[in-house]
């Protein structure tokens, strides 16, 4: 697979689960969908700024690119909301650091599995 489409996957993929965030959050307090895009722009924001810190580093990558995506995602979705009016409770900070960082984190780390797995299963095949 070439790297411009592992990183377009990449980046649907932290899309996909940035929004998944937004949704149950929303969710979870009852709160109207219409209202998602409002929610989810400030971590959006976040979101695109750490896959542009990230350029040129694999976008698979656990450690260069994963971390990064989801610190960018964390603290500037939390200062943009925090600009915007909306509400960075103490709580809410603490839930969207453990749930991005599984989800945009942990994604890569599954995929790390499987490709070692794969690798292994293919050299031990290969003698």
């Amino acid at each position: 697979m070439g790297s411009r489409r592992n990183a377009v996957l990449a980046w649907v993929a932290d899309a996909l689960l940035v929004t998944l965030f937004v949704v149950i959050g929303r969710a979870s307090h009852r709160e109207d969908q219409s209202g998602l895009l409002t929610t989810l722009l400030p971590f959006f924001a976040g979101l695109q700024t750490g896959w542009l810190l990230r350029a040129g580093r694999p976008p698979r990558s656990v450690l260069g690119s994963g971390l990064l995506v989801w610190a960018s995602t964390l603290v500037l979705g939390m200062v943009f909301r925090a600009v915007l009016g909306q509400g960075v409770a103490v709580s809410f900070v603490i839930v969207a650091t453990i749930v991005l960082a599984v989800f945009l984190v942990g994604w890569r780390a599954i995929a790390a599995l499987v490709v070692r797995v794969r690798t292994r299963r293919s050299a031990a095949a290969a003698r």
